[in-house]
């Protein structure tokens, strides 16, 4: 019975026209961050992000910072990788007592305030970043991240839509938009997002499993939307003998599936799987009668023609 809903779960994903299948979803949070523990309230992201706390960030430092303070920055830097984030703001927040209005300094307290969960002030502080630097991606997947935690869906989505724009090879930036697409009910976006996850990191299995249940959300959202459009479609009755067959309640499919055929009888698929399912019961005269009026509506399905040649073994195989 597994075959069955294997096939049932198959078909249920193949519905959904337009989004290819890529293989396996991935860890939201696939790395512990090596400098901090994370606030419960705070989005944790990955190492690769919190490099760009660092490492990308001190390269704006080199940007039109004072010589003086620039000693200063780099220990601001240290104590923020080392989670020390009492130091870490006091290094910055003198710099900004000083009048020295730099991107780097905005963005390591935004940085703070999200590690602590203040998500207000650090979305006001990458604020501050992209109004001297539009266009540095760090900071606006932060701030899509901080939108995020806020609920300010729309706006997150907006800002995580640029940061994937700016860093098309970040995985953060489109996990992070699939979470926002997520809360937003926008599976199909959800499903396009960790797909992109899955290209860009396919040994990262948690995102194969995100994929997985983003796609098992789209075929309830599709089966919600099909019920919605019209309830007694040939394809609600396909989708609920589906279902049916996943829960293992065989009468129930072949009702389902036989109000399909009333609802369309020259709708391909349904004839095949009351086949399958009579052959997996031993009903093989049932299964071979309803494989032969699949093959009158789809000739050369090779599906419906090996399914034939099952069934036909399987009679003969009983026979004494």
């Amino acid at each position: 019975m597994a075959a069955l809903a294997n096939l049932a779960r198959s078909n249920q994903f193949a519905q959904s026209d337009g989004l290819a299948s890529t293989g396996t979803p991935s860890n939201v949070w696939a790395k512990p961050p090596r400098f901090a523990v994370f606030p419960s309230r705070a989005p944790r992201l990955g190492i690769s992000l919190l490099l760009y706390f660092c490492i990308a960030a001190h390269a704006l430092a080199q940007e039109n910072l004072p010589a003086s303070f620039e000693t200063k920055i780099a220990a601001g830097v240290q104590a923020l990788k080392s989670g020390d984030l009492d130091s870490a703001e006091q290094v910055f927040s003198d710099g900004l007592r000083q009048g020295i209005k730099h991107p780097l300094i905005y963005h390591n307290l935004g940085v703070i305030a999200q590690l602590r969960g203040k998500h207000p002030e650090a979305v006001t502080r990458f604020r501050q970043v992209l109004a001297l630097q539009p266009n540095y991606g760090p900071s606006r997947l932060l701030l899509g991240s901080s939108l995020l935690a806020l609920r300010k869906n729309a706006e997150a989505v907006r800002e995580l839509k640029r940061a994937v724009a700016l860093m098309p090879e970040e995985p953060q930036a489109h996990l992070q938009l699939a979470r926002a697409y997520r809360v937003s009910n926008n599976w199909i976006a959800a499903v396009q997002e960790y797909q992109k996850l899955v290209q860009l990191a396919p040994q990262e299995p948690e995102y194969s499993y995100q994929l997985g249940t983003a796609w098992a959300k789209l075929s309830g959202w599709s089966y919600g939307q099909l019920t919605g459009i019209n309830p007694h479609s040939a394809r609600v009755h396909q989708a609920l003998g589906q279902e049916y067959v996943i829960q293992e309640k065989y009468d129930l499919a072949i009702a389902a599936y036989r109000q399909a055929v009333r609802s369309d009888p020259k709708l391909p698929e349904i004839h095949l799987a009351m086949a399958l399912i009579w052959l997996e019961l031993k009903k093989f005269d049932d299964a071979l009668e309803e494989v032969q009026l699949e093959l009158k509506l789809v000739p050369e399905s090779k599906a419906a023609l090996d399914a034939r040649a099952r069934i036909e073994a399987a009679i003969a195989a009983s026979t004494p």
